[in-house]
């Protein structure tokens, strides 16, 4: 899920970084992100072995090591011997250098369906002892770094609706805000532009400048919300009548925040329900005016709440 466009909106955000605001756009995130390879910029990440252990890595006159004291228990990221980090999943990720210092990047997460990790960053400043700092922008993780000769830069992924800060980090001023991205879609797109089978998620089609103007009018604040209910999800199926749909839930809350939606391009319509702990799900517009094949399915696709 996975991030793909993500390099065209940090190379927009540099661009803009002065202005108040910057517009982009991405892909849905991925359940699966995995550590990056190395890039030139300095030594490679060890990749951990079949039984999930990872070898030390060499670090400014020491070591980082990531530990398991139990079987299911969390992982520890170390320097020679000083706790620096811990949670379940902790991957090394890269060395870079970032204003003529060494830095080390570590993911370190909880795991678990469509959350990327928060990212640890380890440095040495000259004549002082390991310093560290995490990037964790929310519950899901941080974003994707960027990373160029003077700074590392955190480029959101963003929901429909949704605004974020675009954060960057250095060795001399630390953790900072840059710019802020707001979601737009594809300028000109429209209803005729519409191909589900191209989407990896139907969050995908909020892309589409005629279904986020739609959206906008039948949802308003809650977009953000309801996209994030579709989240975990998959590709989309169809009704007899044309209308595409497909279901998803809220990462770490599937069956207690679920979501539905339906996109009917021949008649420019739009459908949203989210299911809680309600008996019934909200829905948008209300379900008695959708058409009978799209209310079968998501009847079909949320069931009852837990």
């Amino acid at each position: 899920m996975i991030r793909s466009p993500l390099a065209g909106a940090f190379g927009l955000a540099l661009i803009l970084l002065p202005m108040a605001s910057v517009f982009a756009q991405s892909q849905t995130p991925g359940a699966t992100d995995k550590p990056a390879t190395d890039d030139g910029s300095g030594a490679g990440n060890s990749a951990a072995s079949d039984d999930d252990k990872q070898a030390p890595v060499p670090f400014e006159g020491g070591q980082l090591t990531i530990t398991q004291q139990e079987e299911y228990g969390e992982k520890v990221l170390a320097y020679d011997g000083k706790q620096l980090a811990s949670n379940y999943d902790v991957f090394f990720d890269r060395i870079v250098e970032v204003g003529g210092v060494k830095v080390a990047l570590v993911d370190v997460g909880d795991g678990g369906n469509q959350c990327g990790p928060a990212k640890v960053i380890v440095w040495k400043p000259e004549g002082s002892m390991i310093q560290s700092t995490t990037v964790e922008q929310d519950e899901c993780g941080a974003p994707p770094a960027a990373v160029s000769d003077s700074a590392i830069y955190f480029v959101p992924y963003l929901l429909p609706g949704a605004s974020k800060p675009t954060l960057q980090w250095s060795p001399t001023s630390g953790l900072s805000t840059s710019g802020n991205l707001t979601y737009m879609p594809e300028p000109g797109t429209d209803w005729k532009d519409i191909d589900p089978a191209k989407y990896d998620n139907i969050i995908d089609a909020f892309h589409n400048e005629a279904v986020y103007r739609e959206a906008e009018t039948l949802l308003g604040k809650e977009m953000p919300d309801m996209a994030t209910s579709l989240l975990v999800g998959g590709g989309t199926e169809k009704t007899a009548s044309g209308a595409f749909y497909a279901s998803g839930c809220v990462p770490h809350d599937c069956g207690g925040n679920d979501g539905f939606m339906a996109v009917d391009p021949a008649n420019h319509k739009l459908y949203f329900a989210q299911r809680g702990d309600k008996p019934e799900p909200d829905a948008w517009p209300a379900v008695d005016t959708w058409p009978a094949d799209v209310r079968e399915a998501m009847d079909k696709a949320l069931g009852t709440p837990n």
